[in-house]
């Protein structure tokens, strides 16, 4: 069902993953001019593993909306955060396997990723 409180929520979310893109980019290329293309590389990798599930989590947590529909609301909400964290632990472990990164500057920009979505509701207006 594609609804009007579906494509409010969609969009939404969207405004906030692409706020976390826009910082998450903005701080890695400070820490490269500052720091080196090292730094700069676990900076992005550690917004990056954030970044992605969220997108997941939008498009699934926001299929349904209304009353008639509450069940569904809350199914797509508890299975898409469910695939958000399997989508995190997948590329954490990925990441941590493959990719050679400093556990300051990545855990630094993860943590701070995480905690955007928290504050950006009081940046933009949600109408």
């Amino acid at each position: 069902m594609n609804n009007k409180l579906t494509k409010v929520g969609r969009k939404f979310a969207f405004s906030q993953i692409l706020f976390t893109l826009f910082i998450v980019l903005i701080s890695t290329l400070i820490t490269y001019l500052i720091w080196g293309v090292t730094h700069a590389k676990s900076t992005f990798a550690g917004g990056i593993i954030v970044i992605i599930p969220n997108m997941f989590f939008a498009l699934k947590a926001f299929r349904y909306a209304g009353a008639q529909s509450s069940k569904k609301v809350v199914d797509s909400f508890f299975s898409g955060v469910k695939f958000k964290m399997a989508i995190m632990a997948i590329l954490l472990a990925l990441t941590f396997k493959f990719v050679a990164v400093l556990p300051i500057p990545f855990f630094m920009m993860f943590s701070g990723a995480l905690w955007l979505p928290l504050v950006t509701p009081y940046l933009f207006k949600h109408q």
